[in-house]
């Protein structure tokens, strides 16, 4: 790929850092544990690794109550072991993408501090403050993601402020220039660093109704659901104003670009998708000028059906703008693991799906090996959104958990205690035993990467539906001659595929067995669960730094 392109096609790995690799024995993962664990991902093949919150923080929300955006919390390293790190990175061909969080600060950050010190403070105006309403209550009905009104009463100036989060991570006014200005050099404070992109945290949510409405009714609420829900947010999220900062914010990362590369803007947007793909932000001219990857988490939500999927993956390829980059993610920090939505047996399948469709697609850590959610007792509990609405089942210490490298003690992620347990099974599930696997989740991963870093069709070719029979999704990547086939099987039985679909071509990759390569003589019976690329290959290598199948 082009190098000012990189993130059309290149794969972007999510690095949950607490739960990465501890280096110091804290039982916390950090940026010296990153670099240590660098190799792994380039004999995995990505191209870019987009790292969660690393700034100073009360740790309140983990991170996303940042007391200051320009430095690195001591938990994690400091400024030069974060230099150091992307130093590392670039010398190995990888990209380094951080988080942005421009909703809200800590309640710790100075400019919070100041703001509410007294209504008279300069920096009053920076974050939401308004008035009690007539009852003395909240000012509307907005309430918090994280359970309760979105509102918090500062007794000590008479006014509300809002928080979309926990009280904690006041929200900030990004009607008012001088935010917008002070965030702005927060991105170019880490671009002058050698950042390669954001991805920036709930990007609907940062600028809010300026006559502060209430949201009306959802209708379609139901009584036991989460009380979140009970509202329609109107009012508070998806505004069109929104699409100006998104714009103001692309040119500042786009002053950063040169002939070695672009840099990327992410958006974190959970929207159907004719909102979604606004926020490419396809002016009257016909340029893109939002964020180039507006998140795509429909596989995350989806039922997990061939006829489903399929219809998605063709609404969403409809609904692109002329020039739009398409892009795909089957899991996050915040979402359960694909392994434990849709079983170990699938979660193979759909890694062949993620790494065939056209567009960028995103792994998150732990996922190459099969890593599956971990029940955390409620003693040891350690996120605010379980302890805020328990038993609701929304809790996220689950899917954080420490990534297992070895049969060693503690999995080889730290020499102390694991900020949170590990899975039951990382004696058997880590990444060196499935490196002496050929038949692993993390081969299957490293083939499959391997196998779309050399073909050109796989890599930025179109896509074409097909029609199949039952539970088989079918489609067709193609690129200047090249046409391969992908057959993915999402039943619980065998099924053959006619030669009708599918002329009689090798089979150069199956999610069921390494050695499978034989030519087609007539129906190729697919197995439950199973995938397959078929057609015809180039003879390109892969262009690893370290060979494909390397234990690390």
């Amino acid at each position: 790929m082009s190098a000012d392109t990189w993130w059309r096609n290149g794969i972007v790995y999510q690095i949950y850092p607490r739960s990465f690799q501890d280096s110091d024995g804290d039982g916390i993962g950090d940026l010296d544990g990153i670099r240590a664990r660098l190799d792994h991902l380039v004999s995995l093949g990505i191209d870019a690794v987009w790292i969660s919150p690393i700034y100073p923080s009360p740790m309140v929300d983990f991170g996303y109550d940042i007391a200051d955006f320009c430095d690195i919390d001591p938990r994690f390293g400091t400024l030069d072991s974060f230099d150091a790190l992307v130093g590392d990175a670039h010398s190995r061909g990888l990209k380094v993408i951080l988080d942005f969080v421009p909703n809200h600060t800590s309640d710790q950050h100075p400019w919070f501090v100041q703001s509410r010190s007294a209504r008279s403070d300069p920096r009053r105006d920076w974050y939401l403050w308004r008035d009690p309403a007539r009852d003395g209550g909240p000012p509307n009905n907005w309430v918090s993601n994280f359970g309760g009104p979105a509102w918090t009463f500062d007794p000590a100036t008479g006014q509300y402020y809002a928080h979309s989060f926990l009280k904690q991570q006041p929200d900030l006014n990004w009607r008012n220039p001088e935010v917008r200005a002070a965030m702005y050099e927060v991105l170019r404070f880490w671009l002058r660093r050698g950042v390669d992109g954001f991805r920036v945290d709930v990007l609907s949510q940062i600028i809010k109704d300026a006559q502060f409405r209430d949201n009306p009714p959802n209708p379609d609420f139901m009584d036991g659901h989460d009380p979140f829900f009970r509202w329609l947010m109107l009012h508070n999220t998806d505004l069109p104003e929104v699409h100006q900062i998104v714009a103001e914010m692309r040119r500042v990362v786009d002053a950063f670009g040169d002939e070695r590369s672009s840099r990327v803007l992410i958006g974190e947007l959970y929207l159907p998708l004719p909102r979604l793909v606004a926020y490419y932000g396809l002016n009257a001219e016909g340029v893109l000028e939002g964020v180039q990857l507006p998140f795509n988490f429909q596989l995350i939500d989806t039922e997990w059906q061939a006829a489903r999927i399929d219809r998605l993956v063709r609404d969403y390829e409809a609904a692109l703008p002329a020039g739009a980059a398409p892009n795909w993610v089957l899991g996050n920090h915040d979402k359960s693991r694909i392994a434990s939505r849709v079983g170990l047996r699938m979660a193979r399948l759909a890694a062949m799906l993620l790494l065939t469709l056209r567009g960028t697609p995103t792994l998150y850590y732990g996922d190459e090996i099969g890593m599956t959610d971990v029940p955390i007792p409620i003693d040891e509990v350690q996120d605010p959104f379980e302890k805020n609405k328990p038993g609701m089942g929304l809790g996220r210490d689950p899917v954080r958990t420490p990534m297992p490298w070895s049969a060693e003690p503690h999995a080889g992620f730290t020499t102390g205690t694991p900020w949170l347990r590990l899975s039951d099974d990382w004696r058997t599930r880590n990444v060196d035993e499935q490196s002496r696997d050929a038949e692993s989740m993390l081969a299957l991963y490293r083939r499959l990467i391997a196998l779309r870093r050399a073909q050109p069709a796989l890599n930025g070719g179109d896509y074409e539906a097909l029609e199949a029979e039952g539970e088989v999704l079918a489609y067709a990547r193609k690129l200047e001659g090249q046409r391969l086939v992908v057959l993915l099987n999402f039943g619980a039985t065998p099924v053959p595929i006619s030669p009708a679909l599918m002329p009689r071509q090798p089979v150069v990759l199956a999610s069921t067995d390494p050695a499978r390569g034989e030519f087609i003589e007539g129906p190729l019976m697919l197995a439950p669960c199973e995938g397959v690329v078929v057609g015809t290959v180039t003879d390109e290598s892969p262009p690893h730094t370290l060979p494909v199948g390397i234990s690390t």
